[in-house]
């Protein structure tokens, strides 16, 4: 009887352990990111890695969100990056006194207007059909950018400055701004994908996913499940195109969003782990880096011959054998694979007294 009660009381301090080492990883990551990179890093880390990686993972957290949790494959991704990004540099341009984050707040809202769209014919599409049916968002969205000047504001070559990036009164056009502006819209828009998927819409979309008539069955509102994540993504999709546009390129051009850009937030989240937020992460990180170590290694090994062409060729077949390789071994991706490693490491978990 002693031991009954003993283990009574220790249970709540059990689960208010283990609820408090599930926020270590994400306010270690936070304190790292927000306090040390900053100080620490230099101009090449911020514009060849950082950023690239922080705009590619919020987009793959939106396909994420999509084809991940709601099942419904898409590779329009880039589509709605563009006209977030072109909403973005129209609104700031156009609508005098609007501030920054006013125009990336309505750039999203744009892209879920087009995102909604195109996401009509999942309603009665599936899989690689659906697949096909965004892929001609991919096409629309490019042939009207380049086709109608107007909304390159008239520019001859197509490619126009971004904007000065004032928020609130500061300038953010240094590399520190820049990647502190595009943290914190990650952060904030990942801390509410994360909410959301652990909401009943979040299980709404995991039920659509698997079987859309058993979800029928039990009360799920599938069409309207379905456009609530087409909406949801393309939002994302389209801050994470002011993002790549405002915060990395610096220009705002069609050529940035073109369909290797789908295709590459596609791998990302097939590399990284689909239905997990972490593996957008995990999946970006791997692709921005490692076109860069194939370069070092290449000409450490190979010198002038290892050339961009050679390099480019050589990531492509790489970067292909690697999806390979994980959809075998690994379906579930890096984001299983860094769980593995870490109940491996971790230790073991005394039992109550």
């Amino acid at each position: 009887m002693n031991t009954l009660i003993i283990n009574t009381h220790t249970q709540p301090q059990t689960t208010q352990g283990l609820r408090w080492r599930a926020w270590v990883t994400p306010l270690t990551v936070l304190t790292l990111a927000y306090g040390v990179v900053p100080l620490f890093g230099t101009p090449y880390w911020f514009d060849a890695i950082l950023l690239p990686f922080l705009a590619l993972s919020l987009a793959a957290v939106g396909l994420n969100l999509l084809t991940g949790y709601a099942g419904q494959l898409s590779l329009g991704t880039a589509a709605f990056m563009a006209v977030g990004a072109f909403a973005a540099y129209n609104f700031n341009l156009r609508v005098e006194g609007l501030p920054l984050m006013g125009s990336i707040v309505l750039a999203g809202l744009a892209a879920t207007l087009v995102g909604l769209v195109f996401g009509l014919p999942s309603l009665r599409l599936r899989g690689f059909y659906l697949a096909v049916s965004t892929l001609a968002a991919q096409f629309f969205v490019q042939w009207t950018l380049t086709r109608f000047s107007w909304f390159t504001n008239n520019s001859t070559s197509g490619v126009i400055d971004a904007p000065v990036l004032n928020v609130f009164g500061f300038t953010l056009d240094t590399p520190v701004g820049r990647y502190l502006l595009a943290l914190t819209i990650v952060v904030i828009l990942t801390t509410l994908v994360w909410r959301l998927v652990n909401t009943q819409t979040g299980h709404n979309f995991i039920a659509v996913r698997d079987n859309e008539l058993a979800a029928r069955v039990i009360g799920v509102p599938v069409r309207r499940t379905k456009l609530l994540a087409f909406g949801i993504s393309s939002f994302i999709a389209g801050i994470a195109g002011v993002l790549w546009a405002f915060v990395y390129l610096r220009t705002v051009e069609p050529a940035g969003f073109n369909l290797d850009r789908s295709f590459q937030i596609l791998f990302i989240i097939i590399i990284g782990g689909l239905a997990t937020i972490r593996g957008a992460f995990l999946g970006a990180a791997l692709i921005v880096v490692f076109p860069i170590l194939m370069s070092r290694v290449g000409s450490f090994l190979f010198g002038s011959w290892f050339g961009s062409g050679v390099l480019e060729m050589s990531q492509h077949a790489l970067l292909g054998a690697l999806i390979i390789v994980f959809l075998i071994v690994e379906p579930d991706g890096l984001a299983a694979l860094w769980e593995r490693v870490k109940k491996k490491f971790s230790p073991p978990h005394s039992p109550a007294a």
